[in-house]
């Protein structure tokens, strides 16, 4: 389990609690005991270190830590990191997110510079961007993410950019702010099928997130989309089929499937772990249904393996041109 107190201190020098809004909820079923096939190694080497390093002394925020991701120590001894802007407070409180939530601070203006440095100094062929939400903000964020990604583009002109985006929930004219930047792969997470929304992502709507991913294909056919869910929190099978479908039919390139994994008990419990059995069939299943590109396991992650994925996305692309 993850600490219910934020790693950085507050401006008294206290420390503050990360969840505020969960401090007085009781808590919820403890999860059960992990299988063998959830359990990683600590991260110790190298190339971790360096990462981190190039990263603390940027002011850089990772979603990679403030989200407790599993595969932490994969993708950072290989010097990849998800970068996440705009600070590490989110203006929402999802049940299954480990990120902090609160009043956020103010935008730090040279932050896109800051993050064009740390890509160019750690040499990446392919960076991923993702933001805490910013319902304060009257755009939502999109001219930061616009920013960055032009400041990644003049650090690092080779490096392809995958950003992984808030749904921008009323706030007009955000979506196509940034996707005039032209990223080379937009990504918007569903979380869960429709029916957990209330429990798992009670600020967002489902069919906005879907509508978000269409229109992104309107605006420009060439930008992939991407999208991701984890079960594991008692979604049904043919929920998960249904969502297939759904993003088939925004016409979205890529998904990825992994297990929610509950980081304190204020969190939503797991339900259950799914097999490695399953998840097989969830890739199998939706590479029938037309996505381009599907990654489904236990600790897959939106950004897990993403600049080799973008690959995979570009080289299927292409054999499906030439054979249209």
């Amino acid at each position: 389990m993850v600490t219910v107190l934020d790693n950085r201190t507050a401006a008294e020098g206290k420390p503050r609690l990360r969840h505020p809004e969960k401090a007085h909820r009781p808590d919820t079923a403890a999860s059960p005991p992990k299988p063998d096939w959830i359990r990683v190694r600590a991260p110790v080497g190298k190339g971790f270190q360096e990462t981190r390093d190039i990263a603390r002394s940027n002011g850089l925020v990772t979603v990679c830590e403030e989200a407790g991701c599993p595969n932490i120590g994969e993708c950072w001894e290989k010097k990849h990191a998800t970068f996440m802007i705009m600070g590490g407070i989110c203006t929402r409180a999802c049940s299954f997110c480990n990120v902090a939530t609160g009043i956020p601070h103010a935008l730090d203006q040279s932050e896109p510079e800051s993050v064009g440095r740390a890509v160019a100094k750690m040499g990446l062929d392919h960076v991923v961007i993702t933001s805490v939400d910013r319902d304060d903000l009257a755009d939502g964020g999109a001219e930061h993410f616009v920013r960055t990604i032009r400041a990644i583009r003049a650090a690092a002109p080779g490096t392809t950019i995958e950003i992984l985006t808030p749904d921008f929930l009323r706030k007009p004219g955000a979506l196509e702010h940034v996707v005039s930047a032209r990223p080379d792969v937009f990504n918007h997470n569903l979380e869960t099928v429709p029916s957990k929304y209330l429990t798992v992502r009670p600020g967002a709507r489902y069919f906005h997130s879907i509508r978000l991913l269409q229109r992104v294909k309107e605006l420009d056919p060439t930008i992939f989309t991407k999208s991701g869910i984890m079960v594991g929190l008692g979604e049904e099978r043919n929920e998960v089929l249904q969502l297939m479908d759904d993003l088939r039919s925004a016409d979205v390139d890529f998904l990825t499937i992994g297990q929610y994994l509950q980081p304190t008990r204020k969190h939503h419990q797991v339900v259950r772990y799914v097999t490695p059995e399953e998840f097989k069939s969830f890739e199998t299943t939706a590479m029938a249904k037309g996505f381009h590109v599907v990654s489904a396991s236990p600790l897959t992650r939106s950004s897990h393996h993403a600049g080799e994925d973008f690959q995979r996305l570009k080289a299927a692309r292409l054999a499906r041109t030439k054979a249209a």
